[in-house]
């Protein structure tokens, strides 16, 4: 994608949307005349999809999943001073930032979703691309509350009628009960590995991300509709074939050409990013093994070592400054981390925690997903990590002496303990956010859900009023064209979203 890198280089001084439309093209793609090859058709769509649910085009994942969900998952920290005044963090994007996951990614999934099916009768592909579908579009509506779903024409025409957040959730969990029962009804039937860069056309595989994706989605709307909820989570854990349980579970995508997080944290202007101050200081204070496998040590020569992260929502600092803050430890043929295991037992652990069927007390649950999180790292001293009770989150002192944060954050420690399921909810959710690094799309979703893990505040709020620096962005403001081209479908969603249009209104499942 040199001319996806090309483009980006103008970062510095104006954002990298400006002729963004001729550069998203999925590296993972292929030409015309190779399509008519050896069902290069069903091929190249499925591969297309799958590269766009964490994009692998490097400017769609730059702006949604590095400065949109790393920013407000507490992941990643803008390095870029040339992003001062119209970023995410500091509560003011521009509209060419806030519509790429909206103007995108709905129609990546439909158009692909729909070449699939267009290439094959299969069932057992085709029930793939619906899993593929529903995880893609649960991130945008996540972002976003109502969104056009069901009305959306088969070419990703967009201009069409909204869904409640509730009808599209209704609609994702339909479809996804679809795929299961495809999927399952035809466990044996694996099929090409060249259609495959998750799990190389393994159909059991598939099967456990999808009930793990289902479960996901439980939790998400456990506390607009427990009813529902339950029973999506126990249905995905208790099927016949089940959820993810093992680190060969994990979804990550074989990458084409370069991890898009290495092009946007080192090649674009030497890092247009940088981890967030946020996990360095968690990491810090647990005193947790796993910083080396994913963090670089940081670079200020007056500082020996160790690993300290660059605040979020602050005044951007010269490249020189934002430089020498750790970075996150990804190389160029980095596998993107879809989900993974640690992730799926966190969410049975809460699941267990509210009494639901889960298959294990919350607290074998939650020590489980530790334990799957260092070993997907590499890294030993799980026992040890699990033991400790005195440990809590260190305070941020800034290396460059700029923004440094005296209040604590919080005071939950890693030792189990039970009695308190408020504090146990804090310390599964905590534990899950460091597994799923560099997710920052749930993340942000999660802390909207629970209000954890606790972050520090912005320094610079430049969203004039609209959203509350203590409880940060609860949404994205729908793209400015969705007024101008779709006024009457848009005017509807904002009376479902049932408050303003802007970051400061909760989504349905966050209220």
């Amino acid at each position: 994608m040199l001319a996806a890198a090309a483009a980006c280089i103008c970062l510095a001084t104006a954002s990298c949307t400006d002729g963004y439309e001729d550069f998203n093209r999925n590296p993972n793609g292929v030409t015309k005349d190779e399509t008519q090859r050896d069902a290069y058709a069903m091929r190249s769509a499925m591969l297309n999809l799958e590269g766009w649910i964490i994009p692998t085009d490097v400017n769609a994942c730059q702006f949604t999943e590095l400065l949109l969900g790393g920013s407000y998952g507490g992941y990643i920290a803008d390095s870029n001073s040339g992003f001062n005044g119209k970023n995410f963090g500091q509560y003011c994007p521009e509209n060419g930032w806030s519509r790429v996951m909206f103007n995108d990614i709905i129609p990546k999934m439909f158009i692909y979703s729909n070449e699939v099916a267009n290439a094959t009768d299969e069932p057992v592909p085709n029930a793939v691309a619906k899993v593929l579908k529903v995880m893609g579009i649960q991130r945008v509506t996540d972002c976003y509350g109502p969104i056009p779903y069901s009305k959306v024409g088969v070419n990703g025409e967009i201009t069409a009628k909204y869904d409640t957040q509730e009808e599209v959730y209704t609609l994702m969990f339909q479809q996804l009960d679809e795929a299961i029962n495809t999927l399952t009804e035809n466990r044996t039937a694996d099929f090409s590995s060249l259609a495959d860069r998750i799990y190389g056309g393994k159909v059991e595989k598939w099967i456990k991300l999808a009930n793990s994706l289902k479960l996901r989605m439980a939790m998400r709307i456990s506390k607009a509709n427990p009813t529902l909820a339950q029973q999506k989570a126990e249905e995905a854990i208790n099927h016949e074939v089940g959820v993810m349980t093992s680190n060969d579970d994990n979804a990550m995508l074989t990458v084409v050409a370069t991890n898009p997080f290495y092009v946007v944290m080192y090649e674009y202007n030497g890092g247009d990013s940088r981890v967030s101050a946020d996990i360095t200081s968690y990491m810090n204070g647990y005193k947790d093994p796993r910083r080396a496998a994913m963090f670089t040590e940081v670079s200020y020569s007056d500082v020996t070592g160790g690993y300290s992260g660059l605040r979020t929502g602050i005044t951007i600092p010269d490249a020189a400054t934002a430089h020498a803050y750790s970075n996150y430890a990804v190389a160029k043929d980095t596998k993107v981390l879809l989900m993974n295991a640690a992730e799926v037992s966190f969410l049975r652990a809460e699941a267990a925690l509210k009494g639901w069927n889960a298959g294990a007390t919350a607290k074998e649950l939650y020590e489980q997903g530790v334990k799957l999180s260092f070993d997907q790292w590499g890294v030993s001293g799980a026992d040890n990590y699990l033991a400790d009770n005195a440990s809590t989150p260190e305070g941020y002192k800034d290396p460059a002496g700029l923004n440094s944060y005296s209040g604590a954050t919080s005071n939950i420690t890693i030792a189990w303990e039970d009695g308190d399921n408020e504090k146990s909810l804090e310390r599964i959710i905590t534990q899950k956010w460091l597994a799923n690094f560099p997710l920052g799309q749930e993340a942000w979703a999660e802390y909207r859900r629970t209000g954890y893990p606790k972050l520090m505040p912005v320094v610079v709020n430049n969203s004039g009023g609209t959203v509350n620096s203590a409880r940060g962005a609860r949404r994205l403001a729908y793209p400015q064209e969705e007024r101008l081209n779709n006024l009457a479908n848009y005017n509807d969603a904002v009376q479902m979203l049932g408050g303003a249009d802007n970051m400061g209104t909760d989504v349905w499942w966050a209220k």
